[in-house]
């Protein structure tokens, strides 16, 4: 069986559910091929990063134009042509040739539009899965040509069928997240003395560049707090071994370790943090976004009571850290409702809906 993933770096979060994706089938289906392709380096491999810097200059600069277009299309029609859909056409039929899929894997929404555009003018018959990696119901995802969907929660699953998609398009089994946060054992979370705190999202320019919070937060009583700042290196040098009670890490692959042993969660509200956390069952505290499709995944953590959200002015009160991290009371009633919705996701059902589309044939 061979499985081709398309994504993109529109956001690390699609990359990470490609490769969980991939860890998942070759963990479970025997002599699975599975290949991940970032569409856009493969079609335009010589302005790809440049798409991606005017990107990210566009949500880190210019978020209102962002959110009122994205707000804008909505409710948009899934039958339009994608942007440059027929230079992306010979470039996708090139690389369906080479690797003649049985299944085809979107994680984001362009690959989406570009494949069910793809099937729809050239007949083709090889299965579409996208892959919704926030918790949304854009338009942006939904696709005539799209034979199921992997959707991250019950609600939203509700959502899409407002939208008029078949219940049975729709497969509720989370935002897939590497084996390792599914496979190790959430440890009981017992009223204990110390606490331990995660700040993650360093490297996006989340967190205070004063001192004096860092030399506060250092100074709460029996609290460790460990900040991964990934691949922003100028934080990691500024912070790295300067403060006896907080532990700066660079970029790492173990964060599943760390939140396991941590109480509480400091982040950004991106899809795969989310259910990172759901299954470490580690209760979240959300900086407020500016995105629209972030303040959806906010929309979603607080309807669970999985978190809080935040503003940057809370986030700098240590006090009212302080608080929030020796509320046992509260962290519990999050951890309980983590384990609820773990309990809602139906973790065959990736190998499930693969394996029944085994025989299919490139029809290109």
């Amino acid at each position: 069986m061979k499985v081709l993933i398309l994504t993109g770096k529109f956001g690390m979060g699609h990359y990470s559910a490609s490769y969980s994706i991939e860890e998942q089938l070759k963990s479970t289906i025997e002599n699975s091929d599975v290949t991940i392709v970032d569409i856009f380096d493969y079609t335009l491999p010589h302005i790809s990063k440049l798409i991606y810097r005017s990107f990210s200059l566009l949500i880190n600069r210019a978020s209102i134009c962002y959110n009122i277009f994205y707000n804008y299309t909505e409710n948009g029609n899934e039958t339009s042509k994608p942007i440059l859909g027929d230079y992306f056409y010979k470039s996708l039929q090139q690389l369906l040739l080479i690797t003649k899929p049985t299944v085809i894997i979107s994680t984001i929404p362009y690959c989406s539009q570009l494949v069910s555009h793809y099937k729809t003018k050239s007949s083709c018959q090889i299965p579409l899965i996208t892959c919704i990696t926030d918790i949304s119901s854009h338009s942006e995802w939904i696709n005539d040509q799209t034979d199921c969907y992997l959707v991250g929660s019950p609600s939203l699953q509700s959502e899409l069928i407002e939208k008029g998609i078949p219940r049975n398009k729709l497969h509720v089994i989370g935002i897939p997240v590497k084996l390792a946060f599914k496979s190790h054992h959430v440890l009981p979370q017992l009223h204990q003395e110390n606490k331990h705190l995660l700040i993650m999202g360093g490297g996006l320019g989340l967190l205070p560049k004063s001192k004096k919070f860092y030399k506060e937060l250092n100074n709460l009583k029996n609290i460790k707090t460990t900040l991964i700042t990934g691949g922003n290196k100028k934080l990691f040098q500024k912070l790295h071994g300067k403060y006896e009670n907080i532990d700066v890490i660079g970029f790492t692959n173990q964060v599943y370790n760390y939140m396991q042993q941590a109480d509480l969660i400091i982040s950004k509200p991106g899809g795969i943090t989310i259910f990172e956390a759901i299954h470490s069952e580690l209760p979240m505290l959300i900086i407020e976004p500016f995105l629209q499709q972030e303040m959806k995944n906010a929309q979603f953590i607080n309807y669970h009571r999985l978190g809080r959200i935040i503003s940057k002015q809370q986030l700098i009160n240590i006090h009212y850290l302080s608080q929030i991290l020796n509320d046992e009371t509260n962290l519990y009633e999050m951890r309980q409702n983590m384990k609820s919705l773990k309990q809602q996701l139906n973790h065959a059902t990736l190998d499930t809906i693969i394996l029944s589309y085994q025989n299919c044939q490139l029809g290109a």
